[in-house]
């Protein structure tokens, strides 16, 4: 797992900065009714995203939490007075207390199974009857774009996904939600190159590949031997689901 807090200051500049967010921002609004009155965005980030969601609804009293110091930072930057340092899977507020909850490239991250429930349960605590949880799932299968570089970590060594589709979608459904629409968008500008995901290797962005580990060089210099070694491949296309709240 990466270090967030040291991550935060190139952490947009390094995932697709304004055209990913504005794209999630966009995807993710469309499933929000215009109604919502109060909005948690969960696992806020630097904020990059939540910002815009506050932009486009303007009547609508967005906050953001984030358990990692660094993140919140530059998310408060962002949305003064408007965001709160907190853990996912033990949310800071009252039951039913907004009426759109979201958690965009949250779930992926955490350790697993039990992880993601402890936050789908406290996503479902804190939104009122009638809201709307809106949540990316099968983050890193989005990723694997039938590129030449996918084909040299095809043999890579991986976790099972906690954010599956089928796992977050039962999760949902013991705490009393219902699916309620999906979406998809493109990770603008987070396409791989040969040479930056061999990069991403060495320093630790590949969770079952240490740095520094003969396999981890394996996979980097098979990576390095490709052709066009700056040329991104396609971007990656995430997937967003909604659940309500009876």
């Amino acid at each position: 797992m990466l270090d967030y807090d040291k991550e935060a200051d190139a952490y947009d500049d390094t995932r697709g900065g304004e055209p990913r967010a504005a794209a999630a921002a966009d995807a993710v609004l469309a499933l929000i009714p215009r109604t919502a009155g109060r909005l948690l965005d969960v696992g806020c980030g630097t904020g990059i995203v939540t910002r815009r969601l506050a932009a486009a609804r303007p009547a609508t009293r967005v906050t953001g939490a984030d358990l990692t110091y660094g993140m919140a930072r530059m998310a408060a930057a962002r949305l003064p007075g408007a965001i709160v340092l907190a853990d996912s899977r033990a949310l800071p507020f009252p039951d039913a207390t907004f009426d759109a909850v979201t958690s965009v490239w949250l779930l992926h991250l955490l350790d697993g199974r039990n992880d993601v429930r402890a936050v789908v349960a406290e996503c479902a605590r804190v939104l009122r009857p009638g809201g709307v949880y809106v949540t990316t799932v099968d983050k890193a299968a989005a990723h694997d774009v039938g590129s030449d570089v996918d084909a040299v970590l095809a043999a890579r060594p991986r976790r099972p996904a906690p954010d599956a589709a089928h796992l977050v979608e039962s999760y949902a459904a013991l705490h009393g939600l219902r699916p309620a629409g999906q979406s998809r968008f493109p990770g603008r500008g987070q396409g791989r190159s040969p040479r930056r995901t061999a990069a991403d290797l060495r320093r630790g962005w590949f969770t079952r590949l240490p740095p520094g580990d003969p396999l981890t060089e394996h996979f980097a210099t098979h990576l390095e031997s490709l052709p066009d070694q700056e040329r991104p491949r396609p971007d990656p296309e995430f997937t967003l689901h909604a659940f309500t709240k009876p």
